[in-house]
């Protein structure tokens, strides 16, 4: 039986739980480990043993230093660094030194986040300033900021320090999900929806609790009553939208400004000039008394009315684009609640959120969920199963005007707190082993996974405290061990396979394939195109053009179509920061299982089917890359032998064998024969396309012309016609080489 707030019967009040299902409540448990042993390799022996299975031999240093590098940067190493390799502990405090390191571990966060550049729903609005919440959880980072802070900035900066540019732009984790309100919303219901939202997003990201399921009744499998659930979200009923005035930092990197906002400023000039067209077709073509019963009042026919709507909202989405090279932030604020019609630009903070207009909202339980049955009043508060299993303080939250966020970080940053560091700790295991110790990372609760080195777990969490929450320090501790640096190759697989068939008890290292964002950066590094700038602006990369020219409906009519930006140094830059839309997703990233932003990602899955051979072999993604690696390759030597050695040096991290280079140089020669052949010609973008949609407000489909400013602009990769037989041939070879397990799986 567990001690809670109160649940909504008696029945359940006083259930009782298999103890097992309660251990993450439960108070860190201090282990003992001998002085001569490596803390993480005693725990994990002591299952191995109890096997009867022996762990598998060291891995030997380019499988190691691949490791490293990917787990580390999520980048490939050099060449020079395989060569100059020394062991792991130098090699990783050199990596994470790197600014690489923060881009790959706030890639990490922000699939927990659920990090996007638009809002999602019908109208997809743009979020001009959500980089800038990127670019701070890449600072976090790679400044090694210490956990407390981290999380406290991010549910509560503004409560912190009004002032700080960081801590109001560390705010914009409460506003990362989606969420609309337009004119055919009512408030009330959005309002709640977002207070939903933010409420599970906070349980999942920093307690491993998803909350939805105590929104409506006491939670079927967690000690969670609907009491806790309306208590936790009476912490933001406070909480207000905000683009906070937030001046840039001297880290932010605001290249690109110029040229952006002028792209963005040609496309709302191109709307206009249509727009004053039709202006001048309605004032030419007033519907009379009698004229045509299908006319519009405004004089307009059907198709054309459609493409009035469909301009005039356009023009008022990129106005929303257009505000992002300005020193704002996607915030919140304290204060009182003010009624909203319609949101789809920017929210303008206001003076005296406590004095102007606006109302307290009333914390109370809502009686199934429904926002328009509110029931008992609750007082702010957080979980009650941690605080008395936990042995925890028990916690006194303010109310009325008082910093609700605040105390909440405040409580869940209590190193008395059992959950917290054991969150925190089991994601950055399951960040360097592709598996978590307790298995869902997002949910310690009764439908969670049971960790399967609970000791372990518990180590690490009050190593991780008394180490000040240093997560670069918690890497290193997870690195130097045995268990990391074990090869994926075993001596007895058909043991391994028997005794440990999922890799619990880590008798092997799990081999991964890359992630889709460490696919695309690897071959760009290979071909030398990668743009290593930090941080600024979303790039917009180069994405399948069927997809990019789909018309995307939105209210109101489609949008835009989708442009890439104008120059190779911008569309190449790491995939972390290619524009992330929720409703255009870029299939080359989404083929290769980069998680939507809907929902948090605990883990990456990794699936195998059709769709990411033939993307392989296939897309123009990768034959451009291909392209570009052969060309690169023919400009570092001219002895074909090399050639076949750089590649594989730049690719793979080793020289081919002999066989394998008389293989290629074979297949080179062929491929050359057959393309001296052909004659490619160049295929420039066009300026404008014509596309077929439907009318929102008749159903009836019209055709109009699209005009695409970028490709006036646009400065094309490296082009097949540019190349001659001999590197298009190797080309081919490139791409073989791409499509390889070996390039594209990490021992």
């Amino acid at each position: 039986q567990v001690t809670t707030s109160k649940a909504l019967n008696e029945d359940w009040q006083t259930r009782r739980y298999e103890s097992k299902k309660l251990w993450s409540y439960r108070p860190l448990k201090k282990i003992t480990i001998p002085k001569t042993r490596h803390p993480i390799d005693h725990l994990i022996s002591k299952k191995l043993a109890k096997a009867n299975l022996t762990p598998a031999p060291p891995a030997d240093s380019r499988e190691l230093a691949r490791r490293l590098s990917f787990g580390l940067t999520g980048l490939p190493p050099s060449p020079k660094d395989l060569e100059s390799f020394k062991g792991a502990s130098e090699y990783a405090t050199r990596l994470m030194a790197t600014p690489h390191y923060g881009e790959h571990f706030g890639q990490h966060w922000l699939d927990v986040s659920r990090y996007a550049d638009s809002a999602g729903f019908a109208n997809d609005y743009y979020r001009p300033h959500a980089w800038r919440y990127r670019d701070y959880v890449v600072r976090a980072f790679n400044d090694d900021k210490p956990y407390p802070d981290f999380v406290r900035e991010q549910i509560a900066g503004d409560e912190i320090s009004s002032g700080s540019p960081e801590s109001l732009i560390s705010t914009g984790f409460l506003r990362m999900g989606p969420w609309e309100q337009t004119g055919m919303s009512v408030f009330k219901e959005t309002r709640q929806f977002w207070l939903d939202d933010v409420t599970d997003s906070v349980g999942q990201t920093f307690l491993a609790h998803p909350m939805q399921c105590a929104k409506c009744h006491d939670h079927k499998f967690d000690p969670v009553p609907t009491r806790d659930y309306y208590r936790m979200m009476a912490i933001f009923s406070t909480t207000q939208f905000a683009e906070h005035r937030v001046t840039f930092l001297k880290d932010e990197n605001l290249n690109h400004f110029e040229s952006s906002h002028n792209l963005v400023m040609t496309k709302i000039n191109s709307y206009e000039k249509q727009r004053s067209a039709l202006e001048q077709k309605m004032q030419a073509n007033r519907k009379d008394e009698t004229g045509d019963a299908k006319i519009g009042d405004n004089g307009l026919d059907p198709g054309d009315e459609a493409s009035n709507a469909r301009i005039l909202k356009n023009i008022s989405r990129h106005k929303i684009e257009a505000d992002r090279t300005k020193p704002r932030a996607h915030g919140v604020f304290t204060g009182k609640t003010v009624k909203k019609k319609s949101i789809s630009g920017l929210i303008e903070p206001v003076a005296k959120p406590w004095d102007g207009p606006g109302y307290i909202e009333k914390d109370t339980i809502l009686t199934g969920g429904n926002v328009y049955s509110p029931g008992d009043s609750v007082n702010p508060g957080a979980l009650s199963a941690a605080e008395s299993l936990g042995k925890m303080k028990p916690s006194s939250f303010p109310d009325g005007k008082g910093k609700r966020r605040l105390a909440l970080a405040n409580w869940i940053i209590d190193a008395a707190n059992p959950l917290t560091a054991r969150v925190i700790v089991n994601r950055v295991w399951s960040w360097h082993f592709g598996k978590a110790i307790a298995g869902n990372p997002n949910n310690f609760g009764g439908t969670g996974a049971i960790p399967t080195h609970p000791e372990l777990l518990d180590y690490l969490s009050l190593w991780f405290i008394d180490n000040g929450w240093s997560i670069k320090k918690l890497n290193h501790l997870i690195i130097s061990s045995a268990a990391y640096q074990r090869s994926s190759h075993h001596p007895s697989l058909d043991l391994v396979t028997k005794l440990d068939p999922t890799q619990a008890l880590y008798s092997t290292f799990k081999p991964r394939r890359l992630t889709a964002e460490e696919l695309r950066d690897a071959m760009l590094i290979a071909s030398g195109e990668l743009n290593r700038e930090i941080g600024g602006l979303s790039a917009r990369p180069d994405i399948n053009l069927e997809v990019a020219r789909q018309p995307l409906q939105i209210m109101g009519g489609s949008a835009s179509v989708y442009e890439p930006d104008p120059t190779p140094e911008q569309r190449n830059r790491r995939s972390l920061y290619a524009e992330k839309l929720r409703g255009l997703r870029d299939p080359f990233f989404e083929t290769f299982n980069q998680p939507g932003s809907t929902n948090s990602c605990e883990i990456r899955e990794t699936s195998t089917v059709a769709p990411q051979a033939l993307t392989l072999i296939n897309s123009q993604e990768m034959h451009d890359r291909a392209l570009a690696f052969a060309h690169r390759l023919s400009k570092e030597t001219q002895d074909d032998k090399q050639v076949i050695k750089r590649a594989f040096q730049l690719a793979l991290g080793r020289a081919p064998t002999p066989k394998e280079t008389l293989i290629f140089l074979e297949a080179w020669r062929t491929a050359t024969s057959d393309e001296s052949t052909l004659s490619p010609k160049e295929s420039p973008l066009p300026n404008s396309i014509m596309r077929t949609v439907r009318a929102e407000k008749t159903g009836e489909f019209y055709t109009f012309k699209e005009f695409l400013p970028v490709s006036k602009l646009y400065k094309a990769d490296l082009d097949r016609s540019q190349c001659n037989a001999r590197i298009r041939g190797l080309s081919h070879l490139c791409l073989v080489i791409f499509n390889s397990n070996e390039f594209a799986y990490l021992d």
